[in-house]
């Protein structure tokens, strides 16, 4: 199925700079909410935050991508000192595909990392990249039409991922 993806994992925190390496990964492009952060809060996870500094410090590049408005995802990107695609309409492809040019990355060596099957994942394959799907941070705190997907997302992830 097209939309699962590649990997699935409990957060990024599970994504050490050497797991990635291992998977063939060297560049990142995350999402923001409900990935590295609640969906209404202004900062990353502490764990999110040390997962940023250890691919910096590993030399992985890491670009933000997220549905979110512009100058909100400019801030967070500007205060984690990261490049950013903020109104990145995923699923379609296009935000990603923009942030890997940023970063110069091979796209099969480039992952999406994301909370979402039917935003995240969808545009990273879309986008010819490998997928990591995370589970979401504080689903409960997202708007009404991210709530409504999410059943649909957990039965899938239920049948599809569970040998992964």
């Amino acid at each position: 199925m097209f939309f699962l993806p590649h990997v699935s994992c409990r957060s990024v925190s599970d994504l050490a700079p050497d797991r990635l390496r291992k998977m063939e990964i060297d560049a990142v492009l995350v999402d923001v909410d409900s990935t590295l952060k609640r969906y209404r809060s202004e900062q990353v996870t502490p764990e999110a935050a040390a997962w940023l500094t250890s691919l910096q410090a590993a030399g992985i590049p890491v670009c933000l991508v997220s549905n979110g408005m512009g100058p909100r995802i400019r801030r967070l990107a500007q205060r984690l000192q990261l490049p950013f695609v903020g109104q990145a309409l995923k699923p379609l492809p296009f935000g990603c595909q923009k942030a890997r040019r940023r970063l110069g990355t091979d796209p099969r060596r480039t992952a999406m990392v994301g909370d979402q099957l039917f935003a995240d994942v969808w545009a990273g394959r879309l986008a010819g990249l490998r997928t990591i799907l995370v589970e979401p941070i504080h689903p409960e705190d997202e708007p009404w039409f991210t709530r409504f997907k999410r059943p649909v997302e957990r039965w899938i992830v239920r049948r599809f991922l569970r040998d992964r």
